[in-house]
């Protein structure tokens, strides 16, 4: 799972990296997902046209990839939203792994396996340093989250917080990531609204949420 994991969440880490560079944007609005989610930043961020060099990136992934299914799974993810803000920008990516295109599902059981992944994944785009993780829930949504400290290959001036939050749905998977420039950016990436499957909205990451480290 985790190698799996690694080759499509390097895709979300160079859309971050790719986001950096102004192209055309969009006024943001409450983000809707077909997979049974609303995700709301606010609305001085600023939606991101998806680069098309991302393509060429999971291009590269899938010819990388050592299995059918990570083949597939390059191929089935989505990144439903890109948004930027500020100048160095905080940028926030959303992606989806639709269960119907991946032909199969997973479970609470599969949400450690699949959230850690994203680790090895950032590693590809960013130097990371001092993770912490955390596990909560969302009504009755398991959640995992793993806040660490992330420079750019390459670019060790540009200090960031990486931050991401994973889920399951009942049509596939969904992680919010983040590169924030400031403390500012990363309270609005936590603390921004998300309503999962017709439950209540609450904040993506309670301040709890890396309180006590998860069980491995």
């Amino acid at each position: 799972m985790k190698a799996f994991l690694s080759s499509i969440l390097a895709v979300i880490g160079s859309a971050t990296l790719l986001a950096q560079t102004p192209p055309p944007t969009a006024a943001l609005a409450p983000h809707s997902s077909d997979l049974g989610y609303i995700y709301s930043l606010p609305s001085e961020w600023e939606v991101v046209a998806t680069p098309s060099t991302l393509a060429d990136v999971k291009q590269q992934q899938s010819q990388n990839a050592t299995s059918e299914d990570e083949k597939k799974g390059v191929a089935c993810v989505q990144l439903s939203l890109t948004a930027r803000h500020g100048d160095p920008a905080s940028v926030v990516v959303v992606m989806e792994l639709p269960f119907a295109c991946f032909g199969q599902t997973m479970s609470d059981k599969d949400l450690p396996g699949f959230a850690q992944g994203a680790s090895e994944g950032i590693k590809q785009s960013f130097d990371v340093s001092d993770p912490v993780y955390g596990s909560y829930t969302l009504g009755s949504h398991s959640m995992w989250a793993e806040r660490a400290k992330g420079t750019p290959k390459g670019h060790p001036e540009l200090p960031y917080t990486v931050e991401i939050a994973c889920s399951l749905l009942k049509k596939g998977a969904v992680c919010w990531m983040a590169m924030e420039a400031d403390d500012a950016s990363r309270q609005i990436f936590e603390q921004s609204p998300v309503a999962l499957e017709g439950e209540a909205p609450a904040a993506l990451v309670p301040p709890s949420a890396f309180d006590k480290k998860p069980a491995s």
